[in-house]
């Protein structure tokens, strides 16, 4: 163990431990870890400019950003405050070791990924850092980040080599004072080769080896797709196979689970993470993700008696094999429960509340692998971007931001005001290149909403004939999310937002009334307060990788002829053009007025209205 520091410290004769009466497990259960226990070490050792502090502070962002307790200790910051007494002798510098690695295991004992970024230069220091940690019962993850030394000093982004090699500080590690490379350590990391997202990625495996962390925390992104091995196999079993036909939503709610949208679902939701959604709006899978929409396969009682001694079922849509659901679960599909608590009401109605109340009394959960990516062949499966085609397409562009605006309603010259004004305000907090996601939603929409090949063109429209190109072209992804619309007004709110930070989004625009509609029983009023979808996406749990950005309203302005934000002190002035006036005014063959909308994209969506009222 480390040598004792100082002789004024060395009488202990009088000083007695105390054990805690709180266990770790205890302890866990605090900190909403449901009886987990993660209190662990990550220890990041290297030279100066290694990238100790980017991975550390990256780590604690990620761990933080999924509810789970973290923590980082930096060298640099430590010496400002508990080591400030200390220089950089050797005598120090074992000392400097010591009194962090103390600091390290408290954190870590009191539950909390303690992650430290620490030169540390002497083996044996840290081997007396692990040694106190194992003692302790508790994980300690040594992490090398051996980056080469001529990179290190290439970055130089403090100074001090420069400053080391023309004799202005002394026992600079590296230069002219040792670092010995870690003999054994779990974990090596060269930043020169490894991005900072695959360095945070390698250590969180690392705590999931050690049951510091559930794999699940690991993968932003959870697709569902069978390897080429286990699609030949299931297409050779598929005669053998019980068999299950499903429905059109059924395929699209298959799209979104195999896709990953649904992360960290791993198929159709089992009756625990059916009821962690129905009541709490929420799954717990090692930390807490949001999730308010039920993802659900219902069946018929026939079909139940037929395969409920099935260890696996072929999905199959149009006599296709689709999936395979593997250690199917079958459970009551109590539906007027599963519609008051998703929609505040039960009313038949409404639309999405039909089809449920229509489809069968039981629901079967189980483990989806899905053959093939689901394609519509309707001319749009190249804007079906999943979300890590999406990730990938946001750092092709470089973006150091992404914002998503998701709409099922044509494009205005008020919403690309309001994108316009978005990009402008990240702008202003630093971020250099925000790029827009426009992300139409794809799925299942009610009868009288403009169907989706429709609203693709005049999106298209809008974005190729903006003469100002208010929304900047160069730095706009138009994609399509693939799930169905339940309009089930703040509960499906979250669902939009947190399907979109799984695809790397950082900002969400969230307008009035997002995923509302009118009252199905009293068209007069709206079923939902407009408002209240921005609201509970500001305290809603499960979302800390997220930021909301409200949404203000514009409207038309009748002096200067365009769309601008609306000011109540002057309402006379402007004309709250309405969805159902604009269709209105499609549908009879006007003009809106001057500046509403882009006209290619108007005449795109007049044609249509005009179409279906010929």
């Amino acid at each position: 163990m480390f040598p004792t520091p100082l002789t004024s410290q060395t009488d202990t004769n009088n000083i007695f431990f105390h054990h805690s009466k709180i266990t770790h497990e205890k302890r866990s259960v605090s900190l909403s870890q449901r009886g987990v226990f993660r209190g662990s070490t990550v220890w990041l050792t290297g030279l100066s400019g290694a990238g100790k502090s980017t991975i550390a502070f990256a780590l604690e962002e990620y761990i933080i950003n999924k509810g789970l307790p973290a923590y980082c200790l930096d060298g640099d910051n430590i010496r400002y405050g508990l080591n400030k007494n200390l220089g950089f002798s050797d005598v120090d510098r074992i000392e400097n070791i010591r009194r962090i690695s103390e600091v390290s295991k408290l954190f870590a004992d009191a539950g909390v990924t303690c992650i430290v970024a620490f030169i540390s230069p002497f083996e044996e220091d840290r081997k007396n850092a692990r040694e106190l940690h194992e003692v302790a019962g508790l994980p300690f993850i040594e992490v090398f980040v051996n980056t080469p030394m001529s990179v290190c000093e290439a970055r130089d982004c403090k100074g001090l080599y420069r400053k080391a090699r023309d004799g202005l500080i002394k026992g600079f590690t590296g230069i002219d004072a040792p670092y010995e490379t870690p003999k054994n350590p779990d974990l090596t990391i060269d930043t020169s080769i490894v991005s900072i997202d695959q360095a945070v990625e390698m250590i969180l495996s690392k705590l999931a080896e050690r049951n510091v962390f559930p794999p699940t925390l690991i993968q932003p992104v959870h697709e569902l797709f069978m390897n080429d091995q286990a699609r030949k196999e299931a297409l050779e079993q598929f005669s053998q196979m019980d068999k299950l036909n499903i429905s059109q939503l059924d395929l699209e709610w298959v799209q979104v689970l195999s896709e990953g949208w649904a992360t960290p679902l791993a198929g159709f939701m089992r009756e625990t993470e059916y009821l962690q959604c129905l009541h709490f709006g929420c799954l717990m899978k090692g930390y807490i993700a949001n999730h308010t929409i039920p993802i659900v396969l219902p069946c018929s009682t026939d079909d139940k008696q037929r395969l409920q001694s099935s260890s696996m079922i072929a999905l199959c849509y149009d006599r296709k094999l689709v999936a395979v659901l593997k250690k199917p679960e079958f459970y009551e599909h109590r539906k007027e429960e599963r519609c008051a608590r998703t929609f505040g009401t039960t009313d038949v109605s409404h639309p999405y509340i039909k089809m449920i109340m229509d489809s069968g009394n039981w629901l079967i959960g189980g483990d989806l692998e899905v053959v093939e990516r689901v394609c519509w062949n309707d001319g749009l499966d190249q804007f079906r971007l999943t979300p890590n085609q999406l990730r990938q397409r946001f750092r092709d562009l470089q973006a150091d931001a992404v914002f998503a605006f998701q709409l099922r309603n044509p494009i205005h010259n008020g919403h690309s005001l309001l994108m316009q004004t978005t990009r402008n305000l990240l702008i202003e907090r630093g971020f250099k290149n925000p790029v827009l996601l426009l992300h139409p939603l794809g799925g299942w929409t009610k009868e009288d909403d403009v169907p989706l090949h429709i609203r693709m063109a005049q999106h298209q429209a809008f974005l190729r004939d903006d003469q100002d190109d208010r929304l900047d072209r160069s730095r706009t992804v138009l994609a399509i999310f693939p799930s169905p619309m339940s309009y089930a007004g703040p509960t499906e709110v979250q669902w939009h937002a947190k399907a979109r930070m799984v695809a790397g989004v950082n900002f969400y625009i969230v307008g009035r009334d997002p995923a509302g509609m009118p009252h199905p029983s009293n068209k007069s009023k709206d079923l939902y307060d407009p408002t209240h979808g921005a609201k509970v996406l500001t305290i809603a749990q499960g979302l800390n990788e997220l930021q909301i950005l409200p949404f203000k309203v514009a409207a038309y302005h009748r002096p200067s002829k365009m769309m601008t934000f609306y000011d109540p002190a002057k309402h006379d002035e402007f004309d709250l053009i309405s969805g159902t006036r604009m269709r209105s005014i499609a549908r009879s063959g006007l003009q809106p007025p001057d500046g509403f909308m882009v006209p290619s994209g108007w005449n795109v969506l007049a044609a249509y209205y005009q179409s279906i009222a010929a």
